[in-house]
């Protein structure tokens, strides 16, 4: 059996959007195997860092919170230098025979990039700050990025209406949303 793309990992939506001096990160609460709604108010969004750092996940519970344990290592490792601990994570994910067959996805962001994180070696850096994975990505992403360009929304206010529109449209997201924000000093 071949692992999924982290485009086809389903069971939830987390989004990040960064808009002025805020970044915001967000997800939704469904927990699902297969077509059974298994809970649906779990949190998906963790502070790590003393809360300078925020991630969320999309993938096996199991696998990301294992994920999550390596990386909070990793800035520790690298302090300061989010996209280093990344980058250095990606690799041990890529080439350890046990890290290889987690199957998650990582959003991270702290008060200065916003990067995606992938077990097939990816560190990826939105152009526009916009982060959306996990099954309802594509509809969330696409909504936040309508309203980045047409409202004065907040991050934050953006990231729940866009995790709003994702639950009333994907099947693997509900309304039950968690947003967590960051604020940097420069806008």
């Amino acid at each position: 059996m071949t692992r999924p793309s982290p485009l086809e990992l389903h069971g939830t939506t987390v989004l990040s959007v960064r808009r002025g001096n805020q970044v915001a990160l967000g997800a939704d609460g469904q927990v699902t195997h297969g077509g059974t709604i298994l809970k649906p108010n779990a949190v998906k969004i963790r502070k790590l860092l003393e809360g300078t750092v925020l991630v969320g996940f999309a993938g096996a519970t199991a696998d990301a919170f294992a994920l999550l344990e390596r990386f909070e290592a990793k800035l520790k490792e690298y302090p300061g230098n989010v996209t280093r601990a990344a980058v250095e994570l990606a690799k041990d994910w890529r080439t350890e025979r046990a890290l290889r067959q987690l199957e998650a996805i990582l959003a991270v962001v702290d008060r200065k990039v916003s990067l995606v994180v992938t077990g097939v070696g990816d560190v990826l850096e939105p152009s526009d700050g916009v982060i959306a994975i996990g099954s309802g990505g594509p509809m969330a992403m696409a909504a936040a990025r309508a309203l980045l360009r047409h409202s004065d929304l907040s991050a934050e206010e953006i990231v729940r209406e866009a995790l709003r529109i994702a639950a009333e449209i994907d099947i693997y997201t509900n309304d039950s949303i968690t947003v967590a924000t960051l604020e940097s000093d420069v806008a």
